[in-house]
């Protein structure tokens, strides 16, 4: 089936409440506007049940169907990024160094046009649980919604979540079982060495050329002790050190991340990190000062619940516009812990032609909206027997 009619007939609305959401971008936590936007459209809405201040400031609908039966939780994410955005759309962020980057925004609003059709229609047997998730970037915020009794308060069974993305067409969907999106770990390393003129470095132990083998020799983690058929992504984001061009300076730090698809892989990855940090470090009789933190983990679509959401674009899209097993993706998503706390799939939407995420220049394509909430509909339908 294509989408639906009723999608369709929201899409002006909804597109008002996404420009709406785009123009006051929040980060993180800090979303209690946002937050108060989506729980007074879902009361709106004659949601039975709306719950504020889940994992610290998410937001949980329920929606009763005709029946009784299971429980299935749709999940959107809500908060912005720390850029200033360039695009001079009507519609801009009105908060400098604060913009919605990723989407976020366009989840939100077509998880609210979806909660609005199936409150109205009510098709299913059982629950719909619509979940407004803060705190996607960097705050682990679904983690925070989990351990917040969210499961298990609305006796959610299984949990899907969708994500836009630029550069595939608008219509189309893409998803794979197992391991979607990468573990995304973090590191903080300082070298201290011996500081001095920069003319006698042999009176010194320089921590930047230190540095500099230790972040050449992190590349071998991939090329030489990871099995090539799995992937590894080591990179150094920033590095620091010294402030004078004659100065060899006491010590020097560089930050970055790892990125891994296979929890082995992390585990490997991570001691080789650690012992090739040390050990450079301490051949030249310096020190290495490691902070290596595990962020989320592997986002893992779940087999029979990844053959729902395909079946779910499909009626929507056609079996065409429906990529059931697209490469994996080293970016990290912190659906990750409701997946690993509940059954169920993660999915992309075509955002068409656009920026990249992350991009000053990016913005949500609103042309995707009816097929994003054509698409909840349809799961939530089949998913409690419509």
């Amino acid at each position: 089936m294509p989408i639906l009619n009723r999608a369709a007939e929201l899409q002006n609305e909804v597109t008002e409440w996404r420009r709406y959401i785009h123009t006051r971008p929040e980060l993180m936590y800090a979303v209690e506007n946002t937050a108060a936007f989506v729980a007074e459209k879902l009361k709106a809405f004659g949601v039975d049940e709306v719950v504020t201040g889940i994992g610290r400031t998410g937001v949980v609908g329920l929606i009763r169907g005709k029946g009784e039966g299971r429980t299935v939780g749709l999940r959107a994410d809500m908060d912005a990024l720390p850029l200033t955005e360039i695009t001079g759309k009507p519609w801009a962020s009105e908060t400098p160094g604060k913009m919605h980057a990723c989407g976020h925004d366009g989840h939100t609003a077509m998880l609210l046009g979806a909660a609005k059709y199936l409150a109205e229609t009510r098709n299913f047997n059982g629950n719909i649980a619509v979940i407004f998730q803060p705190a996607e970037e960097g705050g682990a915020g679904g983690d925070a919604m989990v351990k917040d009794g969210m499961m298990e308060r609305f006796r959610i069974e299984e949990v899907y979540g969708m994500h836009n993305l630029p550069g595939l067409p608008v219509g189309q969907f893409a998803i794979r079982k197992g391991a979607i999106m990468a573990a995304t770990d973090e590191f903080t390393v300082t070298i201290k060495g011996r500081g001095g003129h920069a003319a006698m470095p042999h009176t010194t132990i320089d921590p930047i050329a230190i540095g500099a083998q230790i972040v050449t020799n992190l590349q071998l983690i991939a090329s030489r002790s990871a099995n090539p058929l799995k992937s590894v992504v080591v990179s150094v984001t920033k590095f620091n050190g010294g402030n004078a061009y004659n100065v060899i300076p006491n010590d020097a730090s560089f930050v970055g991340t790892v990125r891994t698809l296979d929890p082995e892989i992390r585990d490997l990855a991570e001691r080789r990190f650690r012992q090739i940090v040390s050990g450079i470090a301490a051949s030249h009789d310096a020190e290495a000062d490691i902070q290596f933190h595990r962020n989320y983990p592997v986002t893992v679509n779940h087999a029979d619940e990844t053959e729902h959401a395909i079946a779910a674009a499909r009626d929507i899209a056609g079996t065409a516009n429906v990529i059931p097993n697209i490469d994996p993706m080293m970016g990290g998503e912190d659906f990750s812990y409701m997946l690993n706390a509940r059954p169920g799939a993660f999915i992309f939407v075509g955002n068409g032609d656009t920026a990249g995420l992350h991009n000053p220049a990016y913005d949500f394509n609103d042309e995707a909206i009816a097929h994003g909430i054509s698409y909840w509909v349809r799961l939530a339908e089949q998913r409690l027997n419509a």
